[in-house]
């Protein structure tokens, strides 16, 4: 058994990694971060999830699931921290995960990937530092065979293209606003175009700039979480947010979308 097998083990119990092991898996995912793109490429058939917040107990029901790792390919889209008793667990299991299968899962960074929100969660501000580390390198979108974005929060009014997502300089904490800001705080609402966010940071985004969007990058669908769905999975012109595990598979030419699992 591997040092990356016995952490999974480890975490697998709800674990701490001892600070020096910590230290090694947040280098040796940073390392494998470096190389991913800003909008990673990903192929069906894949599982993408919503935020987790802490949640180690819920993580362990989603692979139950879902499947294990590597037998189903996942897509995170952020929020791994935070609100939840066991965030420090919960992010070194995904860490362990993509260290021993880096091309079955892919993590994606949330507006609470930040030192601003989760410098309080953490009681050891080593561990606390080798984790902000890694926040800085985590993607921020992945596109599901060049036709379903997959992106925490949302489209920004200086994003036209794909490409421009791919020149942001993503190590680095997520700004006040701006376009990395966007993307990881936007939400679509029932308007056209764009207004100010409640939030106080990103956008509202609407209908004809999603359709607009969506046009430009030839994509057929947007995924993203961000907002507590109550139904669990909600529908708003071509973007879908979700909390649910949602299955993405290839039907002929196209991607097609179900809950958890099901066939075309």
């Amino acid at each position: 058994m591997g040092i990356v097998d016995k952490w999974i083990e480890m975490v697998q119990k709800c674990q701490y990694l001892p600070e020096n092991e910590l230290r090694k898996l947040c280098e040796m995912i940073s390392d494998i971060l470096l190389e991913e793109s800003n909008v990673q490429p990903v192929s069906t058939t894949v599982t993408v999830c919503g935020g987790i917040h802490g949640q180690f107990y819920d993580l362990r029901n989603l692979f139950s699931t879902g499947g294990d790792v590597p037998n189903t390919n996942y897509i995170f889209m952020g929020d791994f921290v935070d609100r939840g008793y066991y965030s420090l667990e919960t992010f070194t299991l995904l860490m362990a995960l993509k260290a021993r299968y880096p091309s079955r899962i892919t993590l994606l960074r949330g507006n609470h990937e930040t030192r601003q929100i989760t410098k309080v969660k953490y009681g050891n501000s080593n561990g606390w530092k080798y984790c902000c580390k890694v926040f800085d390198l985590l993607t921020i979108a992945a596109v599901i065979d060049e036709q379903v974005l997959c992106v925490h929060g949302g489209l920004s009014p200086k994003i036209v293209t794909l490409k421009q997502v791919r020149t942001i300089d993503r190590n680095s904490e997520i700004p006040c606003k701006g376009a990395f800001c966007d993307l990881v705080w936007s939400d679509p609402e029932n308007i056209e175009a764009w207004d100010q966010s409640p939030r106080g940071a990103g956008w509202l985004f609407g209908r004809k700039v999603t359709n607009d969007f969506m046009a430009i990058n030839k994509l057929s669908l947007i995924c993203r979480v961000h907002q507590l769905v109550d139904e669990g999975l909600k529908y708003m012109f071509r973007v879908v947010c979700t909390q649910l595990l949602l299955t993405l598979r290839q039907c002929g030419r196209h991607t097609e979308l179900s809950n958890r699992s099901g066939a075309c």
